[in-house]
């Protein structure tokens, strides 16, 4: 039970998302991800609910929905797609030599 949250301001923290979602139930864990290089926030996160139920009704209440001066996008996470370890096809000497 993983939500995306899209569109998040940059000052965001842990405790105040975790605070946002308790609202609509039990909040199992959240993550800000940021940037290897700066360490800066990288806009988005992810809620663990503790229910789908949970789950849903964060989502119906929060996507779109303004907080801290920006409009959220709020979805069902999907799995983070295989990426190949050259990213895409710069490692492919067939992509390169075909143009």
């Amino acid at each position: 039970m993983s939500v995306y949250v899209g569109n998040l301001s940059y000052e965001v923290t842990e405790e105040r998302l975790n605070a946002v979602f308790a609202e609509y139930g039990s909040v199992k864990r959240v993550q800000l991800p940021t940037d290897r290089e700066t360490g800066r926030l990288r806009g988005f996160g992810f809620v663990e609910m503790g229910t789908d139920a949970e789950e849903t009704a964060a989502i119906d209440a929060l996507d779109g929905a303004e907080w801290m001066g920006r409009d959220l996008k709020v979805n069902k996470a999907r799995p983070r797609e295989e990426r190949g370890s050259f990213g895409g096809n710069r490692g492919n000497s067939s992509f390169r030599n075909r143009y």
